[in-house]
């Protein structure tokens, strides 16, 4: 279906660029149409007011569309050649809308606006802006996960510190579950998708592709895995579903889970007793304690008609003082680097732990069938953790699968 969106959008293209129809955002020459996601997008007009008033001859149209819908109508704007001038692209949809030949390429661009080079962006997230080596997507905000953990029952295990290696946390959590009872050692989320991931990055492998191939063969990946599965068979990590993690984060019974930046607020404002009692850390370690990097770019969509507006807005949002600004209004995490060295970020302890992760990360593979492959895998291990199936058999299962899909 993807390479019939890439072959669907050139046609399209071709077509236009003939009948001088079908052109991206706004007919006027002064409105910038700007397409944002969930939450950000009803935030952004905050920026974009800002924006206007440096830039009176611009008018930002800022449209927010829900992170439900928003696949399919970018899918429907690559199509139809009516999108926006700037569009938000979560990072792991960045590879399928850059095959698709929908993003514009800024690398002629950078000298001009050197707030796009990539040298300002930590090295995770500089994977999740190029696409045949030209610079297609400027990175907004980023996210990592870490360790979230209760200080007094880690200490009650004999741990004073956060677990520092697989070692540590496999031991930690197993103290932690022996209280008995529906305590639990640790939270690992069977339905995300990265998170085994990370723990095959921490175990030294690299995705790599030869001959249409992934290499989910490589022993690192399998080793992984089977560390991965071990919390669920050894009754450390839950495997049903249903309870809310801030509810037993708070009672006790998941004393540490693994998540992002967002979990700061929500446990702040809906867990206030717990203030002093729990803390974050970077994550254990085999060969390294890499975690992965997400968030959003925005990048100029290939048929706007008004790119050198919208290369305005991508820097202005770029700049390290609207990156703060940002932070306050949202939350969102800076992605520029040169915005931890703030007061803000770096003196708050929690920040600072999310600070340093993000200089050991990853992002997921810069493929278009990411988000395929990704599932297969988790409904390969949910087969093992939750039914008790073989993992040997379901990791030969998926590598099959997943090599099917890449093939496509």
């Amino acid at each position: 279906m993807k390479k019939s969106l890439a072959l669907l959008f050139v046609c399209i293209m071709a077509l236009a660029s003939v009948l001088g129809g079908c052109s991206g955002g706004s007919d006027d020459k002064n409105t910038l149409t700007v397409w944002a996601m969930g939450e950000e997008g009803k935030k952004l007009n905050q920026l974009a007011k800002k924006f206007e008033k440096e830039n009176p001859d611009i008018h930002v149209k800022v449209q927010a569309i829900p992170w439900a819908s928003a696949h399919d109508k970018l899918l429907t704007a690559v199509a139809s050649q009516k999108g926006p001038d700037v569009l938000q692209l979560g990072t792991t949809w960045v590879p399928e809308f850059a095959d698709a030949g929908a993003l514009k390429d800024l690398t002629p661009y950078l000298d001009k606006y050197p707030n796009f080079k990539p040298d300002n962006y930590f090295d995770g997230a500089v994977q999740t802006m190029k696409s045949d080596g030209k610079i297609i997507s400027i990175p907004w905000y980023v996210e990592t996960r870490v360790l979230f953990y209760r200080k007094d029952l880690l200490k009650d295990a004999g741990y004073d510190q956060a677990p520092a290696t697989w070692d540590e946390l496999k031991d930690a959590a197993t103290k932690l579950a022996a209280r008995g009872g529906k305590n639990l050692g640790i939270d690992i989320d069977r339905k995300d998708q990265i998170t085994p991931f990370i723990f095959a990055w921490q175990n030294g492998y690299d995705f790599k592709m030869e001959n249409g191939k992934g290499n989910f063969d490589d022993p690192k990946f399998k080793e992984a895995m089977k560390y991965y599965s071990s919390f669920f068979k050894e009754g450390l990590s839950s495997t049903t579903d249903g309870v809310d993690i801030v509810q037993a984060f708070k009672d006790g019974q998941k004393p540490m889970f693994i998540s992002g930046p967002w979990m700061i607020k929500i446990l702040n404002d809906q867990a206030p007793d717990l203030k002093g009692k729990w803390s974050v850390a970077v994550l254990p370690k085999k060969e390294t304690n890499t975690s992965s990097i997400g968030g959003a770019n925005f990048s100029v969509f290939n048929s706007s008609k008004h790119v050198d507006q919208a290369l305005k807005f991508i820097n202005y949002v770029s700049k390290v003082d609207t990156q703060l600004d940002w932070l306050k209004i949202s939350d969102a995490l800076p992605s520029r680097k040169e915005a931890w060295n703030d007061p803000a970020l770096k003196d708050d302890p929690m920040f600072a732990t999310f600070g340093e992760q993000l200089k050991n990360t990853k992002t997921s593979p810069q493929i278009k069938e990411w988000e395929a492959v990704a599932q297969d895998l988790i409904d390969a291990l949910e087969k093992v953790n939750v039914g008790g199936a073989d993992l040997d058999k379901e990791m030969k299962d998926f590598e099959k699968k997943a090599n099917d899909a890449l093939k496509k």
